[in-house]
């Protein structure tokens, strides 16, 4: 099947620190479509702006523009890519009714504990807040214990291939040192990144000297 192209590059308003955005871009990668990347300075609130907010109104990114179309939010937008410019758009969101409830648990996941877990214990440790970090860390061990008891019958986290499942949580499980959780005690997580990785069109997400990752 000949897979439909954008008439321009997609715009994706994001940054390069934020997993949210990497998510966008690697997917993108993978299905070798062009895209421009706009840095959203979160440091200095650009995600805030009046102009950013007519983008997006939750003032968060990423968001894409491509043509007509703006939309807000990565796993959505995930979405929107795969239906419409996949060239088997079955091939990362199956069509069968229990294959498609499998990636729909882990796109739950990445906006559920995946978010309130390494997502937010690195935001704690990049940002600098004034929050203890305890909960979000005692968080993320309890999904990567369930990753790698489920990653340990399959190779990727809705089944033998590859998914929008895999795409979602990759980054953030990723650069969870960076938030101090170590993946030393995951080797069944720590094979199913370097998947992953191998995937061809990859592309990495910057890494931050910090945390354990200093």
């Amino acid at each position: 099947m000949t897979a439909a192209r954008p008439a321009q590059p997609i715009k994706v308003y994001g940054s390069s620190v934020s997993g949210h955005s990497h998510r966008v871009r690697l997917f993108l990668s993978l299905l070798g479509l062009p895209f421009e990347t706009i840095e959203v300075d979160l440091r200095a609130g650009a995600q805030r702006t009046p102009e950013f907010l007519r983008r997006n109104t939750f003032g968060q990114v990423p968001v894409i523009e491509d043509g007509e179309v703006t939309l807000p939010d990565s796993n959505a937008i995930l979405a929107y890519l795969n239906e419409r410019y996949a060239p088997d758009p079955a091939r990362w969101m199956p069509r069968d009714p229990l294959g498609a409830a499998r990636v729909q648990r882990w796109l739950s996941v990445a906006a559920g504990q995946l978010a309130s877990g390494p997502s937010v214990a690195r935001v704690i440790v990049m940002f600098g807040l004034h929050r203890e970090p305890a909960e979000a860390i005692a968080r993320s061990h309890d999904l990567l214990r369930v990753m790698e008891s489920e990653l340990a019958g399959r190779p990727f986290l809705a089944g033998r291939q590859s998914t929008l499942a895999d795409i979602a949580n990759y980054s953030y499980v990723a650069h969870a040192p960076e938030g101090n959780v170590s993946l030393d005690a995951y080797p069944q997580v720590r094979a199913w990144l370097a998947r992953i990785e191998a995937l061809p069109g990859f592309v990495p997400m910057a890494p931050q000297r910090i945390g354990l990752a200093a």
